[in-house]
């Protein structure tokens, strides 16, 4: 029978011995110095490894001042730079594979599907039958392995910035970079926002943005008008916008002009979900979700549910989504509803 803390009561070695680790971990956060300052972090060489905790990495997202998430390095596997970015690869000793990219958390090998998976379903199965997708960023593949499951897809674009990032997902991470091997992906490297500039009026049924910071507080080009407005352009009739947001925790966050923006832009419904997703700050994420005029879409009833048995080029079925989970991800928290007020509440009744 396991103790409160996780560990089996009868194991005294190894109970011992993870007391030992925290006690270790503790005498040097207390006895030294702070980890690196704010501003010098993402400047590093080291890519944010605590100079103060050999063999540890200490994630400190800019966005939640005062905290940090600390992940035990067993080995680093890969630290490159291109014109763009600054992309660093270690295998963690609780979280599998862990990427980081310009000094910010993009995935653990443990909890990734829960992202790709929700980033990907939700827009997806709330419209009949999509046929052409664009994805803006998404680089490392997962969520193009998430979108082979749609059959009735035929046509999948992928405009990501960097191709050090699709090599190095590609050589470290085979099963997420497995969605490259679906024949319908066509891949192009480029600048996104110009990419969207050049495609023809009502392209896709679907949009996903994958490639800027969460709409929210620190939002770049996703929450310019000019983009959303280029994004809902290239959307046909109906077409719907899956892009992350921020999480509901982060104090600076209003959801209420989030989706009054997205509104303006898009002029059909509008909605945020969100999931629990343990390395991200915060262990939450949101997900804003947007259509334009058109057929009326009711994203939070899912009218094209998975088939369970197409895993298309996935070795396995989903491990998070469901159509349950999809329904429920748009259940606000009574201390959400209380705290953006009346004007999103009948997006959620």
């Amino acid at each position: 029978m396991a103790a409160e803390n996780g560990v089996a009561s009868s194991d005294h070695e190894s109970h011992t011995t993870q007391v030992q680790k925290i006690d270790q971990i503790a005498t040097r956060l207390l006895s030294s110095p702070p980890i690196l300052e704010m501003e010098n972090l993402h400047k590093a060489s080291s890519n944010g490894v605590s100079f103060n905790i050999p063999g540890w990495y200490a994630d400190v997202a800019l966005s939640w001042p005062g905290e940090a998430h600390l992940y035990e390095m067993e080995k680093v596997l890969f630290h490159g730079k291109s014109e763009y970015h600054d992309l660093f690869v270690f295998q963690s000793s609780s979280h599998g594979k862990i990427v980081i990219l310009n000094g910010d958390m993009q995935l653990t090998e443990k909890d990734e599907f829960v992202y790709q998976e929700m980033l990907t379903h939700l827009p997806l199965c709330s419209i009949p039958n999509p046929k052409k997708v664009l994805l803006i960023g998404g680089g490392d593949g997962g969520i193009l392995r998430e979108i082979s499951r749609h059959y009735s897809v035929d046509r999948i674009d992928i405009c990501e910035l960097d191709k050090m990032v699709i090599d190095a997902y590609k050589r470290f991470f085979p099963d997420i970079a497995i969605g490259y091997n679906d024949p319908r992906v066509n891949v192009y490297i480029g600048n996104g926002v110009e990419f969207l500039k050049n495609v023809p009026q009502a392209t896709y049924d679907v949009i996903i943005l994958d490639a800027f910071h969460c709409i929210g507080p620190v939002e770049e080009e996703v929450g310019e008008k000019s983009f959303l407005e280029s994004v809902a352009g290239a959307l046909r009739p109906g077409g719907v916008l899956g892009c992350p947001a921020e999480s509901l925790w982060n104090a600076e966050f209003s959801l209420s002009n989030s989706i009054a923006k997205c509104r303006e832009a898009f002029k059909g419904s509008v909605n945020y979900a969100w999931c629990t997703t343990p390395a991200y700050a915060s262990g939450m994420i949101g997900f804003m979700l947007c259509s334009t005029e058109g057929p009326p879409v009711d994203f939070k009833h899912p009218v094209n549910p998975l088939n369970p048995e197409n895993y298309g080029v996935a070795k396995g079925p989903p491990r998070f989504y469901n159509s349950e989970v999809h329904t429920a991800a748009f259940s606000l928290p009574s201390f959400a509803k209380k705290m953006f007020g009346s004007k999103i509440l009948s997006t959620y009744e």
